[in-house]
């Protein structure tokens, strides 16, 4: 059975979560499964805008959610757009090897420079190229439509904003 909402998509009232989450139930009636049915949604909406992430960037030079990651860090720090390459590994939560490769690749295609810090002679600065700058701004677009869309097709505003209120509270005692 599926329930709608005028002008929302149809919305399954039982999904692949909820089989889960039954299954438990059926030979472990003690377990309280509901933090797992949050978790698994939330699990499977990541995989799937990720998936839907990398779909929109891609024709923007072909980059990957990662690069686009990298260069989207960097437009939003301002001007000058220059990072050390700890600090985008902080604020992507990636290893340094991880780093190095999404640099390499973005250097290779001149959208990004690295060059000596002149505070640390040990260390690097990594900053956007205005060509970045203008793929960045296009490919952030076209990543936020496609998030709208889906936000829109199954929430109304309020909803979303309730949504969004719920996760950071989440958020903030997961992370």
């Amino acid at each position: 059975m599926e329930n709608t909402t005028p002008g929302q998509a149809t919305r399954p009232e039982h999904d692949a979560v909820d089989a889960i989450t039954d299954q438990w139930a059926a030979v472990r009636p003690d377990l309280e499964t509901l933090p797992m049915a949050v978790f698994g949604r939330i699990n499977r909406i990541s995989a799937a805008i990720r998936e839907e992430m990398g779909q929109a960037y891609k024709p923007y030079g072909g980059m990957s959610l990662g690069e686009f990651d990298v260069l989207a860090t960097l437009r939003r720090s301002g001007e000058p757009y220059t990072l050390s390459p700890r600090e985008l590994t902080a604020t992507l939560m990636i290893t340094t090897g991880g780093m190095t490769g999404r640099l390499d690749k973005l250097e290779r295609a001149g959208l990004i420079t690295r060059n000596p810090d002149p505070n640390d002679r040990r260390g690097l600065r990594v900053t956007l190229t205005d060509e970045a700058r203008a793929l960045v701004d296009q490919a952030v677009g076209a990543g936020l439509g496609r998030q709208r869309g889906a936000v829109e097709a199954a929430l109304t505003p309020k909803e979303a904003e309730q949504l969004a209120g719920l996760l950071r509270k989440l958020l903030a005692t997961t992370g």
